[in-house]
């Protein structure tokens, strides 16, 4: 008998020490950083479970990849994603964590530890026949939360880490006819916020306005690619000299056709919000501008286009500063910066 024991005090002593994050990473920060770094130092082997359900606010596949990122440092952590079909908030957390942990022992095996900065984290242990260990209960060491970061992401942008940090960036769309002050406006308001200004990449590309649909259509590409990846470095707002609306009109008006790619196109690169730049300013001969004559119509085709894909937009008239005050209040207003 005693020799039995002293074989099973051996096997729990020899076998691997394995924990348990879990949450909804919505998204994941700084916080849950120290978190599975504290569990991974204590530990074997550490199951970090993201729990997606259909109503996330963010992509289950996009926070998944996000901490596989953020973790790939530590060797002896496991992400994994599981099915949130079985929580039942309205229970006593005696009794919901008991349906939690015998999800989790199906899906993951035998728990030693869990580690949690939250209410749960002791019937959940105890459900699971693990130990509970607690961290940073009281927000102290890294003061946010996944919802703070939603509601308020300029405000905590500190606490985000860099591979998640685009999602949040708002893009800013300087949208009109040609000789409008699109480029000024973009280059001067990144300036202001010290973050990128993406320009008009068809300028890099034509020399002069005899091109043809393939022409179009790379610049359509080069567009959205330059703003998906300026969107990777920016400082939490992207200021962006058109887009591919734009792109569409032009093809329109000089070809007679937009290619469906350029629809596609569109599709990819959302605008937080429109600034629609108006042409009481002076028409500036450049090489390539030549609708001087065309921009009372031309301000109606691009209107219109706004107009039907119900694109709200700010209108931005008169003086050069007057402008760039009203896109600094206007950011100031919708995203608190």
């Amino acid at each position: 008998m005693e020799l039995d024991q002293g074989i099973q005090e051996l096997s729990r002593c020899c076998r691997m020490i394995r924990g348990l994050v879990i949450g909804k990473f919505l998204p994941p920060h700084r916080g849950h950083l120290a978190l599975i770094s504290f569990a991974a130092r204590q530990c074997d082997e550490v199951i970090v479970s993201l729990s997606n359900a259909e109503n996330d606010p963010i992509d289950p596949q996009l926070r998944l990849e996000w901490l596989k990122e953020l973790t790939a440092q530590w060797e002896n952590v496991k992400i994994f994603s599981l099915k949130d079909n079985f929580d039942r908030p309205d229970l006593p957390l005696q009794s919901r964590t008991k349906i939690w942990a015998d999800v989790i022992t199906k899906a993951y095996g035998q728990i030693d530890k869990v580690f949690s900065s939250e209410e749960y984290g002791e019937w959940f242990a105890k459900n699971l026949g693990a130990s509970n260990v607690e961290f940073d209960r009281d927000r102290k060491l890294i003061p946010v939360s996944a919802s703070l970061i939603r509601s308020k992401p300029f405000e905590y942008w500190d606490f985000i880490p860099e591979v998640v940090r685009p999602y949040f960036v708002k893009r800013i769309c300087f949208y009109g006819p040609e000789s409008t002050g699109k480029s000024t406006a973009a280059i001067r308001m990144a300036e202001r916020y010290n973050t990128l200004s993406v320009p008009e990449v068809a300028r890099e590309m034509l020399v002069t306005n005899d091109f043809s649909v393939e022409d179009i259509i790379r610049i359509g590409k080069a567009q959205t690619e330059r703003v998906l990846e300026y969107t990777k470095r920016a400082n939490k707002l992207l200021f962006c000299d058109t887009d591919v609306i734009i792109t569409q009109i032009y093809s329109k008006h000089y070809l007679n056709v937009i290619p469906e790619i350029l629809y596609d196109l569109e599709k990819q690169v959302k605008y937080d919000h429109y600034f629609f730049c108006d042409i009481d300013v002076p028409w500036i001969e450049d090489g390539l501008r030549d609708l001087g004559h065309l921009r009372q119509e031309m301000r109606e085709i691009f209107l219109n286009e706004l107009e039907k894909r119900k694109i709200a937009y700010t209108l931005l008239d008169g003086p050069f500063e007057k402008r760039f005050n009203v896109v600094a209040a206007t950011i100031s207003r919708l995203f608190q910066i």
